[in-house]
């Protein structure tokens, strides 16, 4: 890890930290930049992850940072501009759009370094649109999640290449690791999501939240597929909240009930014991109806050794080797992802399991965690010399 100056504090910006791959991240940082002697205050709503950020050593400063409301915007920038100057903050680090806005102010406003990292794809159908994504782009560096990412910001908003640093999202290895999951975690899993003991079928999970752009509807139409064709080789477990959206998780109970999937299609809401939930699962899918960023529920599988079927597009490209580490399948295709499901299932046990060890190899050396945090520290002690040296 590179070293941090003395005193060094961190003041990270997202919106909440309920669950996401964002959020994680957010954590991540925090009790690296702790590690390393430094302070990490995180601004935020709150969530149900805020006390492993408090558990790690970081401290969290409440306020309502996923408001997208001018006045509340405004109210922001001025508990941040009094939240820096009160700890002394070093560094800046916005990981949504709309708190970024609130985040640049206060870091004008106390002449602090500001960063940001660009967490997602966002799409711009105008001008205005444009220019509200581009605020993350106005610090002296932009970190990208991905190669796919970077290039898009680059495009986007025609911003330097020296100035986009791509790190990809990491993967706790210490907690992402077979050899620690007990089989009574995998057990309590089991039984909570009614997973038969002498269960034959292919067990293949889709965590992510409920919202339609992941893709859980499309999973039900392959699998309303396979069983119009008389083929019951699949289970298929969707694990995530529905976050409010009780509409699209209406529309999936009532697919899976009109298409008679009841004893094939399980959702079994959020999971807290994510490697036990991939260690139960034979098989690991991602059919994002959009291209993803990063796509974190692509690469923690196949630490933990389980292949992956993931949709051709975005930076699941960079993350998914087909025929060595899994599948890449065309997105939106029902069609596409039934045949996809039946050839994972038919071609057996042992071959899964080498794909699974390939993609465990492979996922450990580029997406780790420790990697992930010297990356960022790096673009931190980079900042801090580029403002030395202004």
């Amino acid at each position: 890890m590179p070293d941090l100056p003395a005193n060094f504090t961190l003041l990270q910006v997202t919106p909440e930290l309920e669950t996401g791959g964002a959020e994680q991240t957010t954590i991540d940082v925090a009790h690296a930049v702790v590690a390393q002697g430094g302070k990490a205050l995180v601004a935020t709503r709150g969530g149900r992850m805020a006390a492993r950020l408090e558990a790690d050593g970081g401290r969290l400063a409440q306020m309502p940072a996923q408001s997208k409301n001018p006045l509340v915007m405004l109210g922001n920038a001025a508990r941040l501009i009094d939240l820096i100057r009160r700890e002394k903050v070093s560094l800046v680090h916005a990981r949504s759009r709309a708190p970024a806005f609130s985040a640049l102010w206060a870091a004008h406003a106390t002449k602090v370094p500001f960063v940001a990292t660009y967490h997602g794809v966002y799409n711009a159908k105008s001008g205005l649109k444009r220019w509200y994504n581009a605020v993350m782009t106005k610090g002296a560096l932009v970190i990208a999640n991905s190669e796919y990412t970077r290039e898009h910001v680059i495009r986007e908003h025609g911003v330097s290449a020296d100035k986009v640093v791509a790190i990809p999202r990491g993967v706790d290895l210490s907690r992402f690791e077979p050899g620690i999951v007990s089989a009574d975690r995998i057990e309590a899993l089991r039984k909570a999501w009614g997973v038969a003991p002498d269960e034959r079928r292919l067990k293949v999970l889709l965590a992510g939240r409920l919202t339609r752009w992941k893709g859980q509807g499309l999973l039900v139409q392959a699998m309303a597929l396979l069983k119009a064709r008389g083929q019951d080789k699949v289970l298929l477990l969707l694990a995530g909240d529905d976050q409010g959206r009780k509409g699209y998780r209406a529309e999936l109970e009532a697919a899976i009930a009109q298409a008679g999937l009841e004893d094939a299609v399980k959702l079994v809401g959020h999971c807290e014991d994510m490697p036990a939930a991939y260690m139960l699962a034979d098989l690991a899918i991602a059919p994002s109806l959009e291209p993803e960023a990063f796509g974190r529920t692509a690469v923690e599988p196949q630490v933990m050794g389980r292949p992956v079927i993931a949709a051709d597009h975005g930076a699941t490209r960079e993350t998914v080797v087909p025929g060595e580490t899994g599948w890449l399948v065309a997105p939106g295709d029902a069609e596409a992802w039934a045949a996809a499901l039946l050839e994972a299932a038919d071609i057996g046990a042992s071959v899964r399991q080498s794909m699974g060890q390939a993609a465990r190899l492979r996922a450990r050396r580029l997406y780790s965690v420790d990697a992930m945090c010297e990356a960022t520290l790096k673009v931190y002690a980079r900042v801090l010399g580029l403002e030395r040296s202004s």
